[in-house]
């Protein structure tokens, strides 16, 4: 990756804009969706940002660019449509090892702002580098039709009651389980409707329910060819609930970013045609993890009869073809 996309706790944001045109205003109207902590340096101000100035009490250095006024912020924003002013603010702003973005100069950037979707608290940023605008402008709009507004409403009620399922449901696999059952079933439905108290009534009964103890099993992915946009839905989601997850060296790696994140990752030496580690596999899946072994192709498992014996459940998936 070219730019490491980051979430800064906007408490802690001071930033400075250099400049008081539209592109300041639209700047500045970005991060007051965060924070007012903003100082805004410019001799004029056009009536947009004077506007935000007053209304939002933002602080106001009533003259252009001057160097020495940035040591007390930690993101400077160049926003004036000299080449020659906006390189000086960013020769400073580096020196200073400041977080800096140049409008349509990214050679001068140490950051970029990405494209946004807002359904506060959850936030989507996407970015393609700077090398394809109008590309991730497409994406963007796919992604918002697909989006439903009241998203946020739904991370609201998972964290009101994520204490409650963490102390009722013990498996971390378990509770992945419930809450994606939750948050896609009626629950979910009715949140989004606005029948805020109908779903934690419903909540609320569902976990008097008794819940099993997390189980464990064992999920064979044959990756095929191993593209990994020749996945099928069923081999995603199983990787998407992995607890763990073992390769060898032939299984193309970029298939390794669509297993659940947090998931631990057991790369192997020997291929698996000749050897599968089956006796750590099973262990963990005696532990109650959901053990996801990605195999190259198509080929055949050594014939192993302590994996055969095994009780633990297994599946056999053929995908990437």
């Amino acid at each position: 990756m070219k730019y490491f996309p980051i979430y800064l706790d906007a408490k802690h944001i001071d930033a400075m804009i250099i400049g008081g045109g539209e592109v300041a205003a639209r700047k500045i109207e970005l991060l007051l969706k965060s924070t007012a902590n903003i100082s805004v340096m410019s001799e004029t101000l056009n009536s947009s940002v004077q506007r935000l100035v007053n209304e939002h009490q933002l602080t106001w250095l009533k003259h252009n660019y001057q160097p020495g006024h940035l040591n007390n912020s930690n993101i400077v924003i160049a926003a004036t449509d000299s080449i020659e002013v906006n390189g000086a603010v960013a020769a400073e702003s580096t020196q200073l090892k400041l977080l800096t973005n140049v409008v349509d100069q990214p050679e001068l950037c140490t950051y970029i702002t990405p494209a946004i979707i807002d359904r506060s608290p959850i936030i989507i940023a996407m970015s393609s580098s700077g090398s394809a605008p109008i590309l991730l402008r497409m994406l963007r709009e796919q992604i918002e039709k697909t989006l439903p507004n009241g998203y946020g409403k739904l991370a609201e009620f998972s964290f009101k009651f994520r204490d409650h399922v963490k102390a009722r449901i013990k498996g971390l696999r378990d509770r992945r389980t419930f809450w994606e059952r939750t948050l896609r079933g009626n629950i979910g439905q009715a949140i989004l409707a606005g029948e805020t108290t109908l779903a934690e009534q419903q909540l609320i009964a569902s976990l008097k329910t008794q819940t099993p103890p997390p189980s464990g099993e064992i999920v064979f992915i044959h990756t095929g060819d191993g593209n990994p946009d020749h996945l099928t839905l069923y081999a995603h989601r199983e990787m998407q609930f992995a607890d763990a997850v073992f390769y060898d060296k032939e299984v193309n790696t970029d298939l390794i970013e669509y297993i659940r994140r947090d998931a631990s990752k057991y790369p192997q030496d020997i291929a698996s045609n000749i050897l599968i580690n089956v006796q750590h596999v099973l262990d963990l899946a005696e532990q109650g993890e959901k053990v996801i072994y990605l195999l190259s192709g198509t080929i055949e498992l050594p014939e192993n009869k302590t994996l055969a014996q095994s009780p633990i459940p297994k599946k056999y998936i053929y995908s990437g073809s």
